[in-house]
């Protein structure tokens, strides 16, 4: 904005006035100008979309085995054309988004929430407590991740829900690098002087860690949550495939992969696997964009 004025001589002078943003009002319009991100975040939409009001639309039934319908190439009826066991791939597909985007959205929750909260309580406090957080992140990221998860999938089968029970298990071994960041910039947050300052007038821990810090690390825990999402679809995608995932009753883009696995499907039946696979691969590229896009916005350097 210009603003002209005339000073004691009779000049004109110049001044120019600019709209000040906050800086999460910068990021969201730098985000939003992002034409790849905002692409990426209408595909990543449109997925969940598909997800949660797909199966009000869809005829065919999931786990009806037709054997007349056995290796149908897609046609009016069957758009992506039948399985080995004459089972509607369009209809799977449907299903097996709410499976695998249910996993990942679930596995990231659960994840970003116990790593903020070990990583928050480490780094600031310290000392022994700090140690003590640690070492249990250390011995949860030595573990094997696809052994243990295997071993634990397959003891708590039949006493919690398939799905859960992968959930349950993807989050507990996954936690440990979200803990470690969170760690990290909480220990160089709190040396600040807004936080000393807040110290020394009597502000309780939980409220400078609420109020203070957590919203300028929220950064770096939004865009871990995006790669904590496309790890964890991933990583549903390869348990399932080597099944070890979600129970072959439930359909997901992992089963149907498994269930393609036969080399005659991998070279005459091209239908039966490539939906799913280039699902599971539109949906990474469009989070991992996504997380590019956000990283870039709040990255204050790349702010104009």
């Amino acid at each position: 904005m210009v603003k002209a004025s005339l000073n004691t001589d009779g000049q004109v002078l110049i001044k120019n006035k600019q709209k000040q943003f906050s800086p999460w009002k910068l990021a969201r319009k730098k985000f939003l100008k992002n034409k790849i991100a905002m692409t990426s975040l209408f595909v990543f939409v449109s997925f969940v979309l598909i997800a949660v009001f797909g199966p009000l639309f869809t005829t065919h039934d999931i786990t009806r085995i037709n054997f007349m319908s056995m290796n149908l190439p897609p046609s009016a009826e069957h758009w992506f054309g039948t399985d080995t066991n004459g089972r509607d791939i369009f209809t799977r597909m449907v299903y097996g988004a709410r499976t695998s985007l249910l996993i990942g959205l679930s596995c990231m929750t659960f994840i970003i929430v116990i790593g903020t909260i070990v990583g928050a309580i480490a780094g600031y406090n310290g000392g022994k407590i700090d140690q003590i957080f640690m070492r249990i992140t250390d011995f949860v990221l030595n573990f094997p991740f696809l052994v243990f998860v295997i071993v634990l999938n397959t003891i708590l089968v039949g006493k919690v829900s398939g799905v859960w029970t992968l959930i349950l298990v993807i989050s507990l071994l996954s936690w440990g690098g979200v803990a470690r960041i969170v760690r990290s910039r909480f220990l160089s947050e709190k040396e600040n002087e807004y936080v000393l300052a807040a110290k020394s007038i009597g502000t309780r821990p939980i409220k400078i860690i609420g109020k203070h810090i957590l919203p300028n690390v929220a950064s770096t825990i939004i865009v871990q949550a995006t790669l904590m999402l496309a790890v964890t679809i991933v990583a549903e995608a390869g348990l399932s495939f080597l099944g070890s995932g979600v129970p072959a009753n439930i359909p997901s883009w992992g089963n149907m992969l498994f269930e393609a696995r036969d080399s005659d499907v991998l070279r005459n039946k091209t239908w039966i696997w490539v939906p799913p696979a280039a699902a599971i691969t539109i949906t990474i590229l469009a989070i991992n964009f996504i997380g590019e896009g956000i990283k870039d916005a709040l990255n204050p350097k790349s702010r104009r």
